[in-house]
């Protein structure tokens, strides 16, 4: 073959994989309000930063007519970009070949471009789009996903996994991104579920659709399976791509630095006067994070999950911070199942990255009743806890407010070697409120007392002047500090300063036992 030949087949045969499923297929993408796999990853990565892999391949199946079947990428993008100007590893699923079913050569590029990213120590990033197992092939393809979970779990702390699920996922398939670090999720356009409607239908009876079963709305809010939801694909991919400006590489690597942005004048200026005298009138505890971090900075995980508890990443001084806050606005930012779910896996994240931590702390204790009890809080509440036991990054915790019982001590406190803790003056820090302590202690003499509505009363202010301060703490050395809120910044920067080649160990173990 003379050699323009040989160059002009290269040439069709790359334009043909770009091709995917034609243009029908794609046509119909569009009008289900998709992106294409290649589109997807032109707004994801950096313009022109996208090197492809495996482009030609295709299946080889021949079973039920497949052997006459054959496109090019066999259903999935895989390849090396730059976000930001860092690297990562990709995969897009393309649903317009296949329906984006994962087949024995679909899997294999997928995980070819998994063991590069744990080789080269880069973050991988999965856009899921598929209709799940390629039927005809079999075991086939389902050993082709066990290969894909292996590797998840093998890359798991080792380098940062985020899956955009931008379409159907079920069955086998939703194991994948559960596995991985974040999950994002488009708005009626996206769904997981392990059983769909139809299978619910037949065992329970119960008719659902696919967006109320697995949705991103249900997964966002009910199942906190989903950490992101998101209007469109565009926005997802945006939001993928401002997610790694704060996170690191891989395990070995310090954090992101960004020039430092003071917070607005407005914003820390309030700071001394935003916890109301009232112990019992709630306020926004995001506005004591603004107050503190750099201005804009603040980037909300899981926002519509177990809003009684705040976790994301900020950065103070220009460097990334894992912020976990008890919210006052919800439920009085008391700890449930859900919130300690939610902060566990968050301060495991940034333990694993070396992202230290920030914890805004107002707690009144654990959630009472018996769905909380039946439904585990000993064992959900004990993870939340283990969590930051385990974590040996540097570890702050400033108390705004209430430090109640034994949610005081999950709530990084001295005692499982935080690094430093600090109070405002409105801090409280007990064993129980004031009105639930006194009625404990003194119920007999309240029950006695000629007029026990003033005795109580009289009580109360004894108890409130004795323990609902910071001060007794501080007098045991279990807060470092009592500081003003307006100086907050200054003080958790020179600490992280302090603390930033900070080294610490666990005794030498196969792995722990956390409490599942």
């Amino acid at each position: 073959m003379p050699k323009n030949e040989k160059k002009e087949r290269l040439l069709t045969l790359r334009k043909e994989a770009k091709k995917g499923g034609g243009e029908t297929r794609i046509k119909n993408q569009h009008e289900k309000g998709k992106l294409t796999a290649r589109e997807r990853i032109e707004i994801l990565a950096d313009k022109g930063s996208f090197e492809e892999l495996g482009a030609f391949v295709t299946h080889r199946s021949s079973a039920f007519g497949l052997g006459n079947q054959k496109i090019l990428g066999d259903g999935v993008v895989t390849g090396f970009a730059k976000i930001e100007g860092r690297p990562v590893y990709l995969f897009s699923q393309d649903f317009t070949v296949f329906g984006g079913s994962l087949s024995e050569t679909h899997a294999e590029k997928i995980c070819k471009i998994m063991d590069l990213a744990l080789k080269n120590g880069v973050p991988v990033i999965g856009l899921n789009d598929s209709g799940g197992a390629r039927i005809q092939e079999g075991v086939s393809s389902l050993g082709g996903y066990a290969e894909v979970f292996w590797r998840n779990s093998m890359a798991s702390g080792v380098v940062p996994q985020i899956s955009a699920v931008m379409g159907p996922c079920a069955g086998g398939a939703v194991y994948s991104p559960a596995l991985t670090d974040f999950i994002f999720m488009v708005k009626n356009t996206s769904y997981m579920f392990v059983t769909g409607p139809n299978v619910v239908k037949t065992v329970t009876h119960e008719e659902v659709t696919s967006e109320d079963l697995g949705g991103a709305l249900a997964h966002g809010t009910k199942s906190g399976v989903a950490h992101f939801t998101t209007e469109n694909d565009a926005e997802c991919l945006r939001q993928i791509r401002r997610m790694m400006k704060y996170i690191p590489q891989n395990c070995e690597e310090t954090v992101p630095v960004q020039p430092a942005r003071e917070p607005e004048a407005s914003k820390s200026s309030a700071l001394d006067e935003l916890v109301p005298l009232n112990p019992n009138k709630p306020y926004d505890i995001k506005d004591a994070i603004e107050g503190v971090m750099d201005a804009g900075s603040f980037f909300e995980v899981h926002e519509l999950y177990a809003d009684n508890i705040v976790v994301g990443f900020a950065r103070l001084d220009g460097r990334t911070v894992g912020i976990v806050a008890n919210q006052p606005l919800s439920l009085a930012g008391v700890l449930d199942i859900d919130a300690s779910l939610k902060g566990a896996r968050f301060v495991r994240f940034c333990d694993a990255f070396n992202i230290p931590l920030v914890v805004f702390e107002d707690v009144p204790g654990f959630l009472p009743g018996t769905d909380q009890e039946w439904g585990g809080i000993i064992k959900h509440g004990a993870k939340l806890l283990y969590a930051f036991c385990e974590a040996t990054v540097p570890k702050m915790t400033v108390i705004t407010r209430k430090a109640y019982g034994g949610a005081y001590d999950v709530m990084n406190s001295k005692h499982i070697r935080a690094d430093y803790n600090v109070a405002w003056p409105t801090a409280e820090i007990a064993v129980m409120g004031t009105k639930g302590a006194v009625e404990i202690i003194f119920r007999k003499e309240i029950q006695k007392a000629s007029d026990p509505e003033a005795r109580q009363k009289e009580l109360e202010d004894s108890y409130s002047e004795e323990f609902a301060h910071p001060y007794k703490a501080a007098a045991r050395g279990f807060i470092d500090d009592v500081i003003l809120p307006g100086e907050t910044r200054v003080k958790l920067i020179q600490a992280f300063e302090i603390c930033q080649n900070k080294v610490d160990t666990v005794p030498k173990k196969k792995h722990d036992n956390l409490p599942l």
